[in-house]
């Protein structure tokens, strides 16, 4: 087995032991795209099924079609998820119903690592319950914070405070592999302006057409306590954003100026490979667990909204703490961070070295 071939095992591992928990005799159901759609690739399909099959677990594998607007867990995909103890969705399905109740018999995951390389590369391979011990370390922070101010060079200035323990945060109702983001923190308890970076894109809840739109020049959108109060800058920029805005507002009959919640990355070896305008589907679900990159979910009253508006290089100060500094996440100052670092070197060494490539 080559060296690459073992970072791929090790990868599928992370994913089904650490994550998925699959134990030998469990049934594994793996959930996959039609082959050259241009998301997953079909390496992975069989990377993971076939590290199930070392594990000792009893593996199927079964092909879904994709649903650019799929609202629900089709009924033939629950019947199976019934019949297993670990599901693991690499099909963009499991991602577009993230915030719903998959109703999986056991655990049930989607992969954010896309294909064999990902996998294999210390995104795939650094333990995952390091980052999930981290991810639960920033939820208590962020929730009880009683001042967040974020800001970014491009001129993001917003601020607001934790939901505190009596509202607690809305999570996906499937596991993440790698662990990338916190969970979101409502944009109820926030105000102020986000700036833009040169496009507008979707959430992976819903795909259309077009499912970004780019512009020239500056753009600032403003909100108020979880509404959007307008757009500034390049005049031509306020237009394309107005009429993106609106046409998905129509097209799905949401509420346009709704502002939800936001979130960072928390994987510093998540990147991107290649230009984000090269594939903006795949770039909105792939590279936003890199601290580099912050994003609002907004267009539509329900997580995650349809429209993402994304934060290069934000600094987030918690309680007068810059936990994040121009897109370098510091788990050192997030309570029990140090010991998280202290348990998996493996998570340690990627902070130490943090990927800048997010395709920007």
């Amino acid at each position: 087995m080559s060296m690459r071939q073992k970072s791929i095992e090790k990868g599928a591992v992370n994913l089904l032991v650490n994550c998925a928990e699959t134990r030998s005799n469990d049934r594994l159901l793996i959930i996959h795209e039609e082959p050259g759609l241009g998301y997953y690739d079909e390496d992975i399909v069989s990377a993971v099924a076939e590290a199930g099959c070392r594990i000792g677990a009893h593996v199927s594998v079964r092909q879904v079609p994709f649903n650019p607007q799929a609202t629900e867990v089709p009924a033939e995909v629950r019947a199976l998820m019934a019949g297993a103890d670990r599901t693991v969705f690499l099909a963009r399905i499991g991602d577009q119903l993230r915030f719903s109740d998959m109703a999986s018999n056991g655990r049930a995951l989607v992969s954010y690592a896309l294909d064999v390389g990902m996998l294999g590369s210390p995104y795939g391979t650094a333990d995952y319950r390091a980052f999930d011990l981290l991810k639960s370390a920033l939820n208590r922070m962020m929730s009880a914070a009683k001042t967040i101010h974020v800001s970014c060079p491009a001129g993001t200035d917003f601020h607001g405070s934790g939901p505190g323990s009596q509202m607690p945060l809305q999570d996906v109702g499937i596991y993440r592999f790698p662990m990338p983001v916190f969970t979101p923190l409502p944009a109820a308890g926030f105000s102020g302006t986000v700036a833009l970076p040169g496009f507008l894109v979707g959430t992976g809840s819903m795909y259309y057409e077009p499912y970004a739109r780019e512009y020239d020049g500056a753009l600032f959108a403003a909100f108020a306590n979880g509404r959007m109060t307008g757009f500034s800058g390049d005049k031509k920029a306020i237009e394309v954003a107005e009429a993106h805005y609106q046409f998905v507002a129509d097209k799905f009959g949401i509420d346009r100026d709704f502002v939800h919640s936001w979130h960072a990355g928390i994987h510093p070896a998540c990147e991107f490979s290649g230009a984000a305008s090269d594939n903006y589907e795949r770039w909105s679900g792939a590279a936003f667990g890199n601290p580099r990159l912050l994003h609002f979910h907004t267009c539509g009253a329900y997580a995650p909204g349809e429209i993402s508006w994304n934060v290069v290089d934000p600094t987030i100060i918690v309680d007068g703490v810059a936990v994040w500094k121009d897109g370098v996440l510091h788990p050192e100052l997030v309570p029990g961070g140090a010991d998280i670092l202290a348990r998996y070197p493996c998570a340690k060494a990627i902070f130490d070295a943090p990927s800048q490539n997010i395709g920007l």
